[in-house]
């Protein structure tokens, strides 16, 4: 009995390491992760970006920032932060995995905030790897 409860803590141990490993930032130090496409778009169907543009009507509701993330070396997470001119609006932390990856983040437009927009796609450790430029019109 001692000996099953010995192999479950081991195999307890090393799940739980297995689990906390993928989401190391080594894709970001090799310098090996890239961003392939960023795109601003009114929706997602299927895995690709619907109705992308780089102006929006104040109207528009929501958006989404999609994106394809390739050469992936580990699991492991990027980050959209969003920004209403120099004010951060939002920053959504994004899993990402070998060897390549869609993903996307979405942002609820106010009909006031007319303007320039940005979304900055970061990796792991924050350095920034891509930025998404767009406007929202009256």
């Amino acid at each position: 009995m001692n000996r099953f409860i010995l192999k479950f803590a081991v195999c307890a141990a090393i799940m739980s390491l297995s689990l906390i490993a993928p989401f190391s930032s080594q894709a970001q130090q090799d310098g090996t992760l890239k961003v392939d496409s960023a795109l601003i778009c009114k929706g997602v169907a299927n895995r690709q970006a619907v109705d992308a543009g780089t102006s929006f009507a104040a109207s528009v509701g929501r958006l989404y920032c999609f994106n394809n993330i390739v050469d992936i070396q580990n699991s492991t997470e990027i980050v959209h932060v969003w920004y209403f001119g120099e004010t951060q609006r939002a920053r959504v932390s994004l899993a990402v995995n070998p060897p390549a990856w869609r993903t996307y983040s979405s942002k609820i437009i106010q009909a006031h905030e007319i303007g320039a927009w940005r979304v900055e796609i970061l990796d792991g450790s924050g350095n920034l790897m891509e930025t998404v430029h767009f406007e929202i019109t009256q």
